[in-house]
């Protein structure tokens, strides 16, 4: 009889280790949250928690209480810890990851050239603003704009030539801070969200009436396409935004431009592609939506000391549109699973 439960036993821990993983179809993938996932006041995660129904929490080893899923299918991963926390769930065994899309949200700081506070971008590139090579503004030779330069160059608003990266890089490519995303999975979400009516604040319209020459800001929400710039510090004014402006376009080769600032989308997307290389997910499924709750520099006549880090009441409704404007390309894609699980939206062959 022991001998009889000892292989039961045996056969069932084997049945169980053997289990084969959950194939995950889409997730939407949130910075941080204010306090509880649902009932108080919203960060980044709880609008996609209550509105999607994301009711059932998932546990993840090493990443508690981070992983949310509904019936349909969605999951919801919000990085409380980082990137500790996008690693386990990625590295979970029980999850299989390889025909997942990915959905990384956010709010961020935009350029009022191009867009109004609750505008929602859709990225081609996400672009490193991290690694440069800086001085003081103050001291910058004649004839530059500013004190921030690539890494390998001799100046501003020029590519490397030179790999010596502190002597430890001998691959041009490594210097790239440019991270392509799917162009054509961007156009199409962009195309099936671009008529999105986006909500609107009393205060924030209030806040538009003071951007003067400034009519893209002077817009209610709406839906673009753009790249969002990631970088560490938290900068603003509007020589930085002419930096912005300058270093996205360096680095996409002049094929992209300026939209959103924030401080985290670099280093998610460096890690994303760290697991593609390993065989984990699929980068030409990876999208990132940014949305604006403030502007990356000052309006006219007010000081930029007084701007910075003036969130107010864009953040909540920034918060509302990332949900609005990517609600839609998560359904499409959970509700016609049978031909998006193959065939990326957006291919020339998908049907």
């Amino acid at each position: 009889m022991k001998r009889l439960l000892l292989s039961a036993a045996l056969l069932l821990s084997a049945g169980v280790a053997q289990a084969a993983p959950i194939p995950v179809k889409v997730v939407v993938v949130a910075n941080w949250e204010n306090g509880a996932d649902t009932g108080d006041a919203p960060g980044e995660f709880q609008d996609w928690v209550e509105r999607e129904h994301l009711d059932e929490k998932v546990p993840v080893r090493g990443a508690p209480d981070v992983v949310r899923r509904n019936k349909d299918g969605l999951y919801g991963l919000v990085l409380r810890h980082g990137v500790t926390d996008l690693a386990a769930f990625v590295l979970d065994p029980r999850f299989d990851l390889t025909h997942t899309y990915w959905l990384f949200t956010g709010i961020s700081g935009v350029d009022p050239r191009v867009a109004s506070v609750g505008s929602a971008s859709w990225a081609r590139w996400v672009v490193d603003g991290d690694e440069a090579r800086e001085i003081d503004d103050r001291t910058v030779p004649a004839g530059w704009p500013y004190g921030l330069w690539a890494i390998g160059a001799t100046r501003p608003n020029q590519l490397p030539y030179d790999a010596n990266h502190f002597g430890s890089v001998t691959d041009m490519k490594q210097l790239d801070r440019a991270y392509p995303l799917n162009r054509r999975l961007a156009r199409w979400a962009f195309e099936l969200t671009r008529n999105v009516r986006l909500g609107d604040d009393d205060a924030v319209r209030k806040a538009r009436a003071r951007w003067t020459g400034f009519p893209e800001a002077q817009k209610p929400p709406f839906v673009l396409e753009g790249e969002t710039l990631g970088a560490l510090r938290y900068w603003h004014g509007e020589p930085r935004t002419q930096w912005a402006r300058d270093w996205v376009s360096l680095w996409t080769r002049g094929q992209g431009r300026f939209v959103m600032t924030n401080m985290e989308s670099q280093t998610y997307q460096k890690e994303m592609r760290a697991f593609a290389a390993q065989g984990f997910v699929d980068p030409d499924r990876i999208m990132v939506l940014r949305t604006a709750s403030n502007f990356s520099e000052p309006p006219p006549g007010v000081a930029v000391t007084a701007s910075i880090g003036d969130e107010g009441p864009g953040q909540v409704l920034a918060f509302d549109s990332n949900q609005r404007a990517g609600a839609p390309v998560l359904h499409e894609l959970l509700a016609h699973w049978d031909r998006y699980r193959d065939h990326i939206p957006g291919r020339d062959d998908t049907p």
